[in-house]
């Protein structure tokens, strides 16, 4: 008779083992180039037509093909006299191409070739109770956004990762409150204004300011925001070390979790000192509205924000936090009225006014 042991069988653990494997079969599948050739072509294609058109091996080209149909993100269609063919699904058309508004794939570049690379030193990062961009690419981490933004190159790529991620949750953060009666609003470490479009579409009485580096926001006029956006504007500078220009709302998304306690309520203070005394429109006081992967209060997940946390030690100075924790902060700066919305998805909004 088999022993409760032996009827065990760890398929969690075989599947948690794995995962690294799902994420480089479809990192390297985006960056080989698959769905954007497979979206472009008229009719499905055989792995053969594939590697010769991506310059891959037939065999190897198979493989990965094959893979990708068991990930879902690939089809086949079979015919008895052919070979075997293959075309996206709809979830790779609409977020594994980059010609899709909806597009995931500088998101997926991003992670593969510098969080991927971080984290091959999470046992060093555990350790050390540090990032570790110095191992992972020789770069001095004393600033956080010198080595974030180490080349040109680099900081374009993590614009696009920030580009990408608010096309896809950006509305539903803004609209987890209703805004409309904050009509100046600031967006500090407003990066690629993805968000920031998100915010004046969803409002479209306010006006919208953009506050980052002098670089960032050099790159951002560039490459992301064009003068057809013309309810946003631009702001050169550093939070921390700059006066911050005077609005009615300010807007920190995904940047108190780059950010120790101390660091995050000097930077609350600062925000509770520039909002206005009292909305331009309404009768309540000016605020804050943050944007984060909220952790439960019972620290049984999300696993998400969960897996973000640990991201947060090899790459930042910060971690992801529990409702409460933001609470505290913002009370410790001087906020009142904070309110907390969960949506459901990735990122959470909390509200917090004088």
């Amino acid at each position: 008779m088999a022993t409760a042991d032996e009827d065990l069988y760890p398929r969690k653990i075989l599947e948690y083992m794995e995962g690294f494997l799902v994420s480089k079969t479809l990192f390297s599948a985006c960056e080989l180039g698959v769905f954007e050739l497979l979206n472009a072509s008229p009719r499905p294609m055989s792995a053969a037509q594939l590697a010769q058109a991506l310059s891959t091996s037939e065999d190897g080209t198979e493989r990965l093909l094959s893979a990708c149909v068991g990930l879902e993100l690939l089809t086949t269609h079979t015919h008895p006299d052919g070979p075997v063919l293959f075309s996206n699904t709809e979830m790779s058309r609409v977020f594994l191409t980059k010609s899709s508004p909806k597009s995931l794939y500088h998101s997926i570049e991003y992670s593969s070739r510098t969080i991927y690379l971080c984290w091959h030193y999470l046992s060093d990062a555990i350790r050390d109770g540090k990032n570790q961009y110095e191992k992972a690419f020789g770069t001095n981490s004393k600033d956080l956004f010198e080595a974030l933004y180490r080349s040109d190159e680099e900081m374009v790529k993590f614009m696009q990762l920030m580009n990408s991620i608010w096309n896809i949750c950006g509305r539903d953060v803004i609209t987890a409150f209703d805004l409309s009666p904050f009509r100046c609003i600031c967006d500090l470490g407003g990066c690629s204004g993805a968000l920031a479009k998100q915010c004046v579409s969803a409002y479209p009485e306010s006006t919208l300011t953009i506050f980052d580096l002098p670089k960032v926001v050099r790159t951002s006029r560039q490459h992301f925001v064009s003068e057809q956006d013309e309810r946003i504007s631009f702001c050169e500078g550093d939070f921390f070390k700059d006066a911050l220009p005077p609005a009615d709302l300010y807007i920190l998304a995904r940047i108190l979790h780059d950010w120790t306690d101390q660091r995050s309520v000097e930077l609350l203070v600062k925000i509770y000192q520039s909002c206005r005394a009292v909305c331009s429109v309404c009768c309540a006081g000016g605020g804050v509205l943050l944007v984060e992967a909220l952790l439960h209060e019972d620290d049984s997940g999300p696993l998400t924000a969960q897996l973000y946390s640990l991201n947060m030690l090899v790459q930042t100075e910060g971690r992801e936090r529990k409702g409460s924790d933001y609470t505290r902060l913002l009370t410790a700066a001087g906020f009142t009225h904070i309110q907390i919305h969960t949506t459901g998805k990735i990122y959470d909004a909390i509200l917090a006014c004088k």
